[in-house]
């Protein structure tokens, strides 16, 4: 009886348009010339449009990663003081895709120092001003390791009398290494790059609380190499980074997916279980999605669409058969780490429902044993929508409770 409803509702859809402008035609509202330019154009949206997505995977690749969108528009990515974000490292790394690459893909990356370390060697940095600023704008950082800190400080400051170019790396790698610090390693969603607003602003949180951040752009994001990207090579982008941060530091790692970047935290923590490589202590997800079929179906640019009978045949069949999947109602059944899901109830770009879905998906499908699973819904009177969470007041409290309850553990 569904399915025949479902049938049914389809067909309506599907004959509603034609059949509004035919029935206006038999009624003399407009012309036979009108007539045959509205149902062309019917057929060339609903139909042709449809079926050129089946067939393209370039067209099916931009429209999920939207990489063509960039703003700020003219950001020097090289310099992350343009957005704020003082004593920050500008580098980057070479992603080989297989044995005999031998070029590589090279993403962008940026590591944010944490505030306590910042403050603790402003001098060094030469962000004296900007610390101080920081104060008086009463953004004293959370406590962190303090201790480490201070007695580890002279034998820095003797080693790096001063922060630059040529020993930047060796500085910002000494600090990761400290004792007692946490590293976040953040997967944006699609469009634009590392340094767009809404992402900068999550990192000067996560760098209040004390944490190294992490950010890059995938490839043919930001100024990483244009290579066109795939669900494989910014999985295996994030991979690499997430490989660098743990060759260099024995320190706990909690990584953060939001919205297509959480398909890909899920994706690499699976593959990371697989692998049975040091996986993070804990995974963050910000308005995730169950997987690409049902955000494709639920996404707003689809409204027109989805109620087509071929929808699944010309759209999101094809991702299917092309490896744009990002299935994280699968991945999070394959890895054990706690995973803590924040979203938006009036998250219009991907729904409410598909981020409860998936904690519930979790929550049935993984062992006991298994790291927690825990949800925290933001109502829609506080209109954080998709990108604004990171302003929610009880928001640093919530990741506060999460890193440390699992900084130390192992599942």
């Amino acid at each position: 009886m569904y399915e025949l409803h479902n049938c049914l509702r389809s067909v309506f859809f599907a004959t509603l348009i034609p059949g509004t402008i035919l029935l206006s035609w038999l009624t003399g509202l407009v012309g036979f010339r009108s007539l045959q330019a509205c149902l062309l154009i019917f057929f060339l949206i609903f139909v042709v449009l449809p079926l050129i997505f089946r067939y393209s995977v370039t067209l099916q690749r931009g429209i999920l990663f939207l990489t063509f969108i960039k703003y700020p528009k003219g950001l020097d990515l090289t310099k992350p003081e343009s957005v704020g974000l003082y004593a920050t490292r500008n580098f980057y790394i070479t992603v080989k895709d297989h044995d005999q690459d031998e070029d590589g893909v090279r993403v962008g990356v940026w590591h944010v120092l944490p505030s306590n370390a910042v403050r603790r060697f402003k001098r060094e940095l030469r962000v004296e001003e900007e610390v101080d600023h920081d104060l008086d704008q009463h953004l004293e950082p959370a406590p962190g390791n303090e201790q480490e800190l201070k007695e580890l400080a002279p034998a820095i400051r003797s080693e790096f009398p001063a922060v630059v170019p040529e020993n930047e790396q060796l500085f910002y790698e000494r600090l990761l290494r400290m004792p007692g610090g946490t590293v976040v390693l953040y997967l944006h969603g699609n469009t634009a790059s590392r340094g767009s607003g809404h992402r900068s602003e999550v990192y000067k949180l996560l760098r209040k609380l004390n944490y190294h951040v992490f950010s890059f752009d995938y490839r043919g994001y930001g100024d990483s190499d244009p290579v066109p990207p795939t669900e494989e090579g910014i999985v295996r982008d994030a991979m690499m980074v997430f490989e660098y941060i743990a060759n260099t530091t024995s320190n706990p790692v909690v990584v953060w997916g939001h919205s297509l970047g959480t398909g890909v935290a899920t994706h690499l923590c699976a593959k990371l279980a697989s692998l049975r490589e040091r996986a993070p202590r804990g995974v963050i997800l910000e308005s995730p999605f169950t997987n690409i079929r049902d955000e494709i179906r639920l996404h707003p640019f689809a409204k027109l669409f989805r109620h087509l009978p071929w929808f699944d045949f010309t759209i999101s069949r094809p991702m299917y058969t092309n490896r744009l999947r990002f299935e994280s109602d699968v991945h999070v059944q394959e890895f054990h780490q706690p995973i803590m899901i924040i979203h938006a109830e009036d998250d219009v770009v991907v729904p409410f429902l598909l981020g409860y879905r998936l904690y519930r998906i979790a929550l049935d499908g993984r062992s006991r044993s298994w790291g927690p699973v825990e949800f925290h819904r933001f109502g829609a009177s506080l209109k954080y929508g998709h990108k604004y969470l990171c302003r929610a007041p009880e928001l640093p409290g919530l990741i506060q409770r999460f890193v440390e309850s699992y900084r130390n553990a192992v599942f």
